[in-house]
C-alpha cells in the first residue's frame, strides 16, 4: 500500500487526516486497493486518537474543547449549536451542565461522539456577590 506509516507524531496524525479527508470527496470502491487503503489510514487515525485521548479520561467539557480545537470551532459556532453565547459560556465554564438536548445538537450538527458527553462531571457554581 502506498504511503502508509504509523502515527507517532500530530504531524503524522494530521497527514493521515488529510489523506482520509481526499477520499470523502470520491470513496472508493469496495474491494479495491483505493478501499484498503482507506480503512487502514481509518483504523491507524482510531488508534492514534485512543492512545493520545482516550475518551474514558476526559470529561465532556475538556472533550468539547479539545474537539473545538481540533475541528476548528470556536465559542461563537458553540454558542450557534447551544442556542445562546452565555449558555455557551456557562457550559464552558462548567457553570451548567450539558443537557441531553445540548448533546443531541452537538452530534447532530458537529458528528461529536455522544459517548464523550453523556459522562457526569463536576460543575461549578459561580460565588455569590
Amino acid at each position: 500500500m502506498q504511503n502508509i506509516r504509523a502515527l507517532k507524531t500530530e504531524a503524522d496524525y494530521e497527514w493521515a487526516l488529510a489523506e482520509i479527508e481526499a477520499y470523502f470527496d470520491n470513496l472508493p470502491e469496495p474491494g479495491t486497493e483505493a478501499a484498503e487503503r482507506f480503512d487502514v489510514l481509518t483504523d491507524l487515525v482510531s488508534a492514534y486518537e485512543n492512545r493520545n485521548w482516550p475518551i474514558d479520561e476526559i470529561d465532556p467539557v475538556d472533550f468539547l474543547d479539545g474537539y473545538m480545537q481540533n475541528h476548528g470551532y470556536g465559542r461563537a459556532d458553540l454558542a450557534n449549536v447551544l442556542g445562546s453565547v452565555s449558555r455557551a459560556s456557562e457550559i464552558m465554564l462548567r457553570r451548567r451542565p450539558l443537557t441531553l438536548a445540548m448533546i443531541q445538537r452537538l452530534v447532530e450538527t458537529w458528528g461529536a461522539p455522544a459517548e464523550a458527553l453523556v459522562k457526569p462531571y463536576v460543575t461549578h457554581k459561580p460565588a455569590a456577590e
